[in-house]
């Protein structure tokens, strides 16, 4: 009885969430798309990630987790949700789906967490837990970025499986400890891969290592918030969100260092130069950068087939502009690149995702963000 009464609550907040707005038509080189906001009712949405039922959950910096339906309702909060240092870049960042959800109903979320210890510092930390209807249950920290350190900025964090079940999470280099990223004793400007359980996959690069952390997979990362999986290759991509200039894209391999501080495309937001050198020996090159800066979010690689001439194209989104950089792959070399909906989405994107209807999802990073489904023009 009381689970019934849940779920009539549960309903009656979604009912009354509910937004949405007119389509508006858009050209593109390779189609025409109907673009509509379905909501308005978000405040400051970070992250969002699909569950079987179709239904999205989607997480609020503040430190709500809500559930979301393609008729823009919106949950009231879920419970279970950790506290979050809410300040600056900090908040409740991404949110990912177990890849046998059907089988555990788990999820897992990023956050900034406080010190435990009651210091001044903070850091990413990973939560799973078990997803009921009206939130999460058994939650349990399953990895916690070190050290803790005094910053609002740089968090990552994006969460995205590997095929064969491995988590990966993208770290920030939290910006005045940049040099950190060059050092393996700490999880700064690290990419870090883990089992679902928190435990470290024996194949790490590091582990064994005494001088080294063995989460890591790779470093020299500068603030990586976007993560996806090439879907032929299986490999992990990741997005960089550069200084001024030098945002990079890298399919970041063990062990490997991306060269982030002493080796930049971008300088800093002065105008002083981070580093004289875009590479230095020993460091992997981007796969592809932007000089200007797009300030990059989060990307997808399109598999749908409501758009046939995008399959296979890089999807990366991007704050300034509120464009998606659509890039078109041979292999995995990039062939060209096309801005999509930069006159059409008025709020900063802050994450992308394809639904399991094929079309691409929106979340924009605002007081009144925005869920907004991309569509092929009728």
């Amino acid at each position: 009885m009381l689970r019934t009464l849940l779920a009539v609550s549960i309903t009656a907040a979604l009912a009354l969430n509910a937004s949405s707005a007119a389509a508006e038509t858009v050209s593109t080189e390779r189609h025409k798309v109907s673009i509509t906001s379905l909501t308005n009712k978000l405040d400051k949405p970070w992250g969002m990630s699909f569950l079987p039922s179709g239904e999205l959950l989607v997480t609020e910096k503040s430190g709500a987790l809500r559930r979301v339906k393609l008729d823009g309702s919106i949950s009231v909060p879920l419970t279970g949700v950790p506290s979050v240092v809410n300040k600056s870049q900090g908040g409740l960042l991404d949110v990912a789906v177990d890849p046998n959800f059907a089988d555990n109903n788990y999820v897992y979320i990023s956050y900034s967490e406080a010190d435990p210890q009651g210091g001044e510092g903070n850091s990413t930390a990973v939560m799973r837990a078990t997803l009921t209807d009206t939130g999460l249950t058994n939650g349990k920290v399953i990895f916690r970025g070190a050290p803790k350190y005094k910053s609002g900025a740089h968090f990552g964090s994006r969460l995205v499986f590997a095929p064969d079940g491995h988590l990966f999470i993208t770290l920030g280099d939290r910006y005045s400890a940049m040099d950190d990223a060059q050092t393996l004793d700490n999880h700064h400007g690290k990419v870090v891969r883990i089992k679902p359980d928190g435990s470290v996959p024996s194949d790490n690069p590091f582990v064994g290592k005494d001088d080294a952390l063995p989460e890591i997979w790779s470093y020299g990362h500068r603030n990586v918030q976007g993560a996806a999986i090439h879907p032929t290759t299986g490999k992990l991509w990741t997005v960089e969100h550069g200084p001024k200039g030098g945002d990079e894209i890298n399919i970041p391999e063990a062990g490997k260092n991306y060269g982030w501080p002493i080796a930049t495309y971008g300088v800093d937001y002065d105008g002083s130069i981070i580093s004289d050198k875009t590479h230095v020996e020993g460091t992997i090159q981007p796969h592809y950068y932007w000089v200007p800066s797009i300030a990059t979010s989060n990307m997808i690689f399109y598999t749908g087939d409501k758009f046939p001439a995008w399959q296979g194209d890089l999807l990366v989104a991007a704050l300034k502009g509120s464009q998606v950089a659509r890039l078109d792959l041979e292999g995995d070399r990039v062939m060209h690149e096309e801005t999509l909906f930069e006159q059409a989405v008025e709020q900063r994107i802050r994450d992308i995702e394809q639904g399991p209807d094929g079309y691409i999802y929106l979340i924009t990073d605002d007081r009144a963000g925005q869920l907004i489904q991309i569509k092929p023009a009728e």
